[in-house]
């Protein structure tokens, strides 16, 4: 089974691209809803974050807004914070592996935004990153509800320059062309995994 990465910096299309490698019947893990999958009520999470930040668990679940707050301008909160979720959410996605590697599926996705940040790129054959011109990039973020400049400077800070993402990608899947071209390119993807062995993926 190969196994793809896909990742990309805030606002540069990777919801987009992952809905259409699910649409070419690619099982695609999303490490975003994970995250919330183990930290809404019941969540195997709920209790770790309550024990280290006790104030931003109400009703049982995560309170996002309460929990962003706590971490945005705390580097070590937000660090604390990551070594509670990681771990959880890894098992999560090595859950996902085994299980489509025993159905004997060709290709898996694995949506992760901060793929290279965290070192998840390692367990990949090859990362595809989207990516698109810095000026779309700002378009778009920052017409999303309650976002501010504040708030994507601190995103970015976090993230991986979007140039570095690219330099380090085996595909760059461009966004900023229109969507059919991007499609283009995720479908040729698909296409060469069907034709490929773990390991064998050509660069760009």
């Amino acid at each position: 089974m190969i196994v793809l990465g896909l990742t990309g910096s805030i606002g540069m299309g990777k919801t987009t691209a992952a809905g259409a490698f699910r649409s070419l019947g690619v099982p695609t893990y999303d490490a975003d809803a994970a995250v919330h999958a183990v930290t809404e009520a019941g969540g195997e999470a709920v209790p770790l974050v309550r024990a280290r930040f006790p104030d931003a668990v109400a009703g049982g679940a995560v309170d996002r807004a309460r929990l962003g707050e706590a971490v945005f301008d705390d580097a070590g909160a937000l660090a604390e914070l990551e070594a509670i979720l990681h771990p959880v959410v890894r098992r999560r996605r090595d859950r996902f592996l085994k299980f489509h590697s025993a159905a004997g599926r060709r290709l898996v996705v694995l949506d992760i935004p901060l793929l290279f940040e965290t070192g998840g790129d390692r367990n990949c054959d090859a990362v595809a990153v989207v990516s698109a011109p810095a000026f779309l990039q700002r378009i778009r973020v920052m017409s999303r509800p309650g976002m501010t400049e504040e708030k994507f400077a601190g995103i970015l800070a976090r993230q991986m320059p979007d140039a570095e993402k690219r330099r380090r990608a085996d595909f760059v899947i461009s966004t900023g062309l229109g969507r059919e071209f991007s499609l283009r390119r995720i479908r040729n993807i698909v296409r060469l995994a069907a034709e490929l062995t773990p390991g064998k993926w050509p660069t760009k």
